[in-house]
């Protein structure tokens, strides 16, 4: 009886002894996974993004034309093009980042049994973001935006002897949009990144002769040239390849006017596909949609394809 009591004894040290050092091993081991992952979480992102200054643009030519003759499904003779510059200039450093990006395109497009010229595109874009390096891909930012047209535009109608008529309903450089403010910058590449600007000026330029009572034309009230709001702004910038030889770009911006119905969202999207034949041809499709509810109660929308020529340099 003493042996087994003996054996029980050793038996139950052994297993105490036992847990012990088990605890110990796994409170160790917590311990050293942990101080690694403190480790492995202070180690700072490689910045991949090339040092200095840089520089890239592109020339385009977009072409597009339909011809009938003794046609018995019937159509109508146009002929259309539009021309495009997409030029980018870019600065990093340790510490700064800094980009600016102008976007210029102006199309026309013709049909036989029209006795005016239209616009198929019009706009000057000017975007300028800088940055002062934060943690990992974090930047302190600031931007300014300027968008406007370079034309007058026109509103097109029959008289009532249903001849065509057009009436101008823009000027030039009007209307015109500056945005700029302080804010946030998240970016992992030139072709990757998005910017945040929480206390945003923005600014509606138009030309005064052209304004309507009850804010009606582009929310700038009658006789005034000059709308301001103040609001949150976001931008973000996506390009990559789709499939061999196609590449897409998505361009987004929103912003919200906190002094005036912040629930109505201004939203401009444009999505370009490129489809690289060669050097200096390709396939262009380009969409872009607008809800701005200060210039229409509702979707614009705009989708352009055709033949491209390109120049990059």
């Amino acid at each position: 009886m003493k042996y087994v009591l003996t054996i029980c004894l050793l038996l139950s040290i052994s297993t105490l002894v036992t847990a012990q050092e088990l605890q110990k091993s796994t409170v160790i081991e917590a311990a050293i996974q942990k101080s690694a992952a403190v480790k492995k979480k202070n180690i700072p992102v490689q910045d991949t993004i090339p040092k200095g200054w840089r520089c890239k643009g592109n020339v385009s030519f977009l072409f597009n034309q339909a011809a009938f003759s003794n046609w018995a499904a019937g159509g109508e003779n146009s002929i259309s093009g539009t021309l495009g510059l997409n030029y980018n200039l870019n600065y990093h450093q340790e510490n700064w980042d800094w980009d600016t990006r102008v976007l210029v395109a102006y199309g026309l497009t013709q049909t036989k049994n029209s006795e005016f010229t239209r616009k198929t595109d019009d706009r000057f874009e000017l975007n300028s973001v800088i940055g002062k390096k934060g943690e990992n891909y974090w930047f302190y930012s600031a931007f300014l935006n300027f968008r406007t047209q370079m034309t007058k535009g026109f509103n097109f109608g029959t008289d009532e002897n249903g001849k065509e008529i057009r009436m101008q309903n823009t000027n030039v450089l009007s209307p015109a949009y500056l945005s700029f403010g302080p804010g946030v910058l998240w970016k992992k590449s030139d072709v990757f990144k998005f910017n945040i600007a929480p206390g945003t000026s923005k600014m509606t330029i138009v030309d005064k002769d052209f304004t309507l009572p009850n804010e009606g034309y582009f929310g700038v009230a009658e006789g005034e040239s000059i709308r301001y709001e103040l609001g949150m702004y976001a931008s973000g910038y996506y390009k990559f390849s789709l499939l061999k030889n196609v590449i897409m770009e998505n361009i987004l911006n929103v912003y919200s006017n906190y002094l005036e119905k912040p629930e109505n969202v201004d939203i401009d999207y444009n999505v370009n596909l490129v489809m690289t034949i060669n050097k200096y041809l390709s396939t262009n499709i380009n969409f872009q949609t607008i809800y701005d509810d200060n210039a229409f109660n509702g979707f614009q929308t705009r989708e352009v394809l055709g033949l491209g020529v390109n120049y990059g340099f």
